[in-house]
């Protein structure tokens, strides 16, 4: 699954990336019709609060409309829609620009602060931006928000 989702829902769309999930998160207010043509073009599910676009004629099938308003309850809720394997590919892809990310060389892992770098096993590096991603206590919490989500039936 690749989705495209809206700007209300941009939180919902760096977990889906954190997941790794190929996940576009739309940010430049463009109208309805542009985005479902987004979708429908990249074929991506178009993830969205927005009842009118979900009820635009081309939307069956390629939008979900959310009705949450807490990003635990758009988990919950997008759970329920689809089925998400929120242990997918985790921390596969730039949280950032979307990017699948690669081992990190030696001059990326130099831009890794000292201390960090000291007790990092791994590192991995955004081809496109350029960021540097390294296991870290941040990772820790996010990866245990990750399996409780992925525990959560309803």
């Amino acid at each position: 699954m690749k989705f495209l989702v809206d700007e209300m829902l941009q939180r919902l769309g760096s977990w889906l990336r954190a997941a790794g999930y190929d996940t576009v998160i739309a940010r430049d207010g463009r109208d309805d019709y542009a985005l479902l043509r987004q979708a429908i073009d990249e074929d991506r599910l178009l993830v969205t609060r927005d009842r009118e676009l979900a009820r635009h004629r081309r939307a069956p099938g390629r939008v979900i409309l959310l009705e949450c308003d807490k990003l635990d309850d758009c988990i919950r809720e997008l759970g329920n829609k689809l089925d998400i394997d929120w242990l997918h590919r985790p921390f596969q892809r730039c949280l950032v620009c979307n990017t699948e990310l690669i081992p990190a060389d030696a001059s990326a892992r130099a831009r890794i602060p000292e201390r960090a770098r000291q007790q990092a096993d791994a590192a991995l590096y955004c081809p496109k931006c350029r960021k540097v991603y390294w296991e870290g206590s941040h990772v820790d919490r996010m990866r245990r928000r990750l399996e409780e989500w992925q525990g959560v039936d309803s």
